[in-house]
């Protein structure tokens, strides 16, 4: 009898788990600490989920909490993370043998969520890491030479400074190995726009970067997916920036005490990062009620498909906006530079969204039902910040007890691994019946 081979899905499941306890028994080890000591089991737990799911959320001042161990520990464990744990056995694998099994192709195509054919993966993933490793060269190149050359930043520590945050940027995470952030850089474009374009290209997506490198000059020939990927980037982008700066423009405690150029800057990085990216160089907590809706809002959303970013995604949203302005037209199919997009794609879609926003409410009320005092608007953007990854926080994160940050690490698991192993399991669980019932149209709306 031939053996029952695992699912994909339940494949990444798994290597995510175990990659989070490797991670956990390696910060536990008293090394990691700077304090004499170990760290307890919650912070070092929360903190490897934290890193491996690329969120970037602490309960602990990163930057004195850890020994330069530990922060190497992190630099690597964002780096495994946002690279994909399935992706990297693939590779390592492919650099070995040369050679890459239908098993290994499935799996790294579950985990990034893509629909390459098979005899492309070999391709993409070798592409995931030449963009990335080349990314985070220039970005800790510059951070590097601005930490050296105008804060008088010796070169050894400005070098580790520079790589350090380029890892935490393209894998669109957020630790830092200053206490205050990047709050001290709020005005600095030469730190402030490599760090943000860094997680925009991390979070656009390992296909959409394929395609446009092989029909760079032929945007006419992208694929759906593509167009929507880069389209609603672009949208996201504008309205983020757009919204921030009006909404902040006056505000006393984030926008208000800074020139022009330096709220362009602030509202170009604030309106960018919530998608995933998680630094911050203004006060959260300080900005205005309704920004903060937005700000859920866009973490909700997320970046591209196999990226980084976390969110439904950008495809997700957009696509159901295009079956929404279909329907309203009262047309039969969802058309989309014309090409008819498939109802189980659609259907697809649906289930991701609506379990994205199940998930979020229900781990908010539980959040709120267990945690006394706490406001139903920073419960709500602390458990989107962890179900999306995106790291941002408005203080409460470090305030909760045990029980409270379980919750938001079980939020971050979920929003890394969850909802791309539900759509796998939708997409490669298909049955066709040989018949089909009577239809029926119950009322909707």
């Amino acid at each position: 009898m031939r053996p029952t081979r695992p699912h994909p899905a339940r494949t990444v499941t798994v290597a995510f788990l175990g990659a989070i306890v490797v991670g956990t028994a390696l910060l536990l080890l008293p090394v990691s600490r700077a304090d004499p000591g170990s760290a307890s089991l919650l912070v070092a737990f929360f903190t490897a989920t934290s890193a491996i799911t690329t969120s970037g959320m602490s309960t602990v001042d990163t930057a004195t909490y850890w020994s330069d161990f530990g922060h190497v520990l992190l630099a690597v464990m964002t780096q495994a993370g946002g690279f994909g744990i399935t992706t990297l056995a693939t590779l390592a694998g492919l650099l070995v043998s040369q050679r890459l099994g239908l098993r290994g192709r499935m799996m790294t195509g579950v985990e990034t969520n893509t629909g390459l054919a098979h005899g492309d993966v070999r391709q993409v993933v070798v592409l995931a890491a030449v963009v990335m490793f080349a990314g985070e060269a220039v970005i800790a190149a510059i951070f590097t030479t601005r930490l050296w050359t105008a804060y008088d930043v010796p070169l050894g520590q400005a070098a580790w400074e520079g790589v350090f945050n380029a890892v935490q940027a393209f894998n669109n995470c957020s630790f830092s190995l200053r206490s205050d952030g990047l709050t001290g850089f709020i005005s600095d474009w030469w730190i402030c726009v490599p760090l943000t374009l860094g997680v925009v290209v991390g979070g656009i997506g390992v296909p959409v970067l394929y395609e446009i490198g092989r029909q760079a000059r032929r945007p006419a020939a992208w694929s759906t997916h593509t167009r929507l990927t880069v389209g609603g980037t672009l949208v996201l982008l504008v309205f983020g920036f757009a919204a921030v700066l009006v909404l902040e423009w006056g505000n006393d405690g984030t926008l208000g005490p800074l020139g022009v150029p330096g709220k362009i800057l602030a509202a170009f990085v604030h309106g960018t990062i919530p998608r995933s990216g998680g630094f911050n160089t203004v006060d959260y907590g300080a900005m205005n009620e309704d920004t903060s809706a937005i700000m859920v809002v866009l973490m909700f959303i997320g970046g591209g498909s196999a990226s980084t970013a976390g969110g439904i995604k950008v495809t997700t949203f957009f696509l159901l906006a295009y079956v929404i302005w279909t329907e309203v037209r009262g047309e039969r199919d969802v058309v989309i530079g014309r090409r008819r997009i498939a109802e189980s794609t659609q259907r697809q879609a649906t289930a991701v969204a609506l379990l994205g926003v199940a998930t979020v409410a229900t781990g908010t009320l539980v959040l709120l039902a267990i945690t006394a005092d706490v406001p139903f608007d920073r419960g709500l953007f602390e458990v989107m910040s962890a179900f999306s990854t995106s790291g941002l926080t408005t203080g409460l994160t470090a305030e909760l007890g045990p029980p409270g940050q379980l919750i938001l690490s079980a939020m971050m698991f979920i929003g890394r691994v969850g909802t791309v192993a539900v759509a796998s399991a939708l997409a490669l669980n298909t049955r066709h019946r040989l018949y089909r019932y009577p239809e029926e149209r119950p009322i909707v709306g």
